[in-house]
């Protein structure tokens, strides 16, 4: 009998890499957490700015996918400027991008419009890694 291949892709070059999720619709977050575990990465999700900033923070992961617009009025962009501080790819997810505050659009990042399948957004993400 022969061995089983796998089909599956590592995210990165190394096993276990962590992608950070943010975002405030909860089957969003979850369908973006099963998409990054299909790309072989570990998702690190967070449902709340300062929840993702803390993370964003720890410097432990390799790229994010950010909700662009917030409860309560918040924007991703506490966490985007934390990421690109520390060399972090990240994807600006938006359900409306025509709408996005200048001081957002100035981010940078990779901006992947709302619906996107998950699979598509974190393919994204992951693309943005360096020495992919």
């Amino acid at each position: 009998m022969g061995q089983a291949v796998s089909n599956q892709v590592s995210c990165c070059s190394h096993s276990g890499c962590r992608i950070l999720v943010l975002d405030d619709e909860p089957l969003i977050l979850l369908d973006l957490e099963f998409a990054v575990e299909d790309a072989g990465c570990v998702p690190v999700t967070a449902l709340e700015l300062a929840e993702a900033l803390a993370i964003a923070e720890s410097g432990e992961i390799v790229a994010a996918i950010l909700d662009v617009s917030l409860s309560h009025g918040e924007t991703c962009a506490p966490v985007a400027r934390a990421l690109a501080a520390r060399g972090v790819p990240y994807v600006l997810h938006t359900g409306d991008p025509d709408r996005m505050e200048e001081s957002v659009r100035k981010l940078g990042g990779v901006l992947v419009s709302k619906p996107t399948p998950a699979a598509t957004v974190v393919s994204r993400a992951l693309e943005a890694i360096p020495g992919r």
